[in-house]
């Protein structure tokens, strides 16, 4: 179990009061908290280390070149990849996933296929979605069962030798529903393609890789796309992994200083993975965070992070359940494999009401269709409300929010 009460220490921000009230955070879903010791890695990187990489030779340049591989190697061991030189840095998840989009459909012929899941998040729908139309591909639709997980067979049913690739969230971040990749890979591997490949599949892992052990081998994954500030890190870096022999086939995203191999006047040959998809200066002091904020969920152990999300999760459900005028998206099961991001409704009272109503008691929580509006029209919803938590969260937090309801209620169900 964790060690909340000391987890808690760590992170300055959850000391402060919103509206007079102690801070209730519960909107970890859309991005974590920080711990100082993520803080204080990068402080301490530009008071005593900044300047660009692999560029000088002197003193700075070799620290900060150092201390930006390290994060990429410390990335790898992290989701247990092959390489280190599969782990490319980006923005966010929606950058990792738009690389993918962009340089992949670059590749395919006119009617190639691509497949999505009705629940995906924006980032993992509309560049496909954007890229099909500028090339002439289709994309597909997989359904979803009404417990929320991808229907594997209704997938089967889809793939076919124009298949090129199949795209799908490993955890949603409306319903918390987490699907089995492993077994997902195993069928999209198992399609073959007419150039004789194997159908590829590329995982959101937004939600997955903060909440639980993932292991990019031990599901066979092709690419897993995820951001540094979901999991106690710092914005503005997400990485993109890929298996190495993918990677190399890949044309270049972005063009410039840092990505090239040699440039003559007639050509340029780009560089090695993974800076072959890294142009420019990078984020260096994200880097250096986000490696931080790695440790610190090390030190943890994600097995530990996965126990205390399923308590959290359980509880929560539980006590909204109580709730007679409150409707839950998603599983309900005690068994069902969910994280702890738990969408639902109020009677009578739109979600925007309804958060605005909690942050007035100190209570963050979120609301709207969650960049998901493909998944909320299919259930005839404009908006939900969404609590979720993490590693510094607390029953007694989750308690707050569901007495604050209360408060909803006397404002707009007299």
């Amino acid at each position: 179990m964790l060690d909340v009460k000391k987890i808690r220490s760590d992170f300055p921000i959850l000391h402060r009061k919103v509206h007079g009230k102690p801070l209730v955070y519960l909107d970890s879903a859309a991005s974590s908290q920080k711990p100082k010791q993520v803080i204080d890695a990068i402080s301490h990187y530009y008071m005593t280390s900044h300047a660009n990489i692999h560029r000088g030779i002197h003193a700075l340049g070799e620290e900060a070149t150092a201390a930006y591989e390290e994060a990429h190697q410390r990335t790898a061991h992290f989701i247990n990849a092959a390489s280190w030189r599969e782990i490319i840095f980006t923005k966010n998840t929606t950058e990792s996933l738009n690389l993918l989009a962009y340089t992949l459909t670059q590749m395919w012929k006119k009617g190639d296929e691509i497949i999505v899941s009705r629940k995906e998040h924006h980032s993992n729908f509309v560049p496909w979605q954007q890229c099909a139309a500028m090339h002439g591909l289709v994309l597909k639709i997989v359904e979803i069962t009404p417990e929320g997980f991808v229907d594997v067979e209704h997938l089967r049913s889809l793939l076919t030798p124009q298949t090129k690739l199949v795209s799908i969230a490993h955890m949603s971040n409306v319903l918390g529903t987490v699907n089995d990749i492993k077994k997902i890979a195993q069928v999209v591997h198992a399609n073959r393609t007419n150039d004789g490949d194997c159908t590829l599949i590329s995982v959101d892992g937004a939600q997955s890789v903060p909440h639980m052990p993932v292991d990019v081998q031990d599901l066979d994954c092709d690419f897993l796309s995820f951001s540094s500030h979901k999991m106690l890190g710092p914005t503005g870096i997400g990485v993109l992994y890929g298996k190495k022999k993918l990677l190399e086939k890949m044309p270049a995203f972005l063009f410039g200083g840092g990505m090239v191999g040699t440039v003559t006047e007639k050509e340029t040959r780009c560089g090695d993975l993974p800076w072959k998809f890294e142009a420019g200066t990078p984020n260096i002091a994200g880097a250096v965070g986000f490696s931080a904020a790695l440790t610190y969920l090390q030190n943890i152990g994600m097995e530990n992070v996965w126990k205390h999300d399923q308590e959290l999760a359980h509880y929560a459900l539980q006590r909204l359940k109580e709730q007679k005028d409150v409707t839950i998206y998603g599983s309900t099961s005690p068994k069902a494999l969910r994280g702890a991001a738990i969408s639902f409704t109020l009677a009578g009272v739109h979600a925007h009401d309804v958060i605005s109503i909690l942050d007035q008691e100190g209570i963050a929580v979120r609301a709207g269709h969650h960049c998901a509006q493909p998944l909320l029209d299919s259930m005839n919803l404009a908006a939900t409300v969404r609590l979720s938590c993490y590693v510094y969260t607390t029953k007694e937090e989750i308690d707050a929010c569901i007495a604050a309801l209360d408060k909803v209620r006397k404002v707009f169900c007299r």
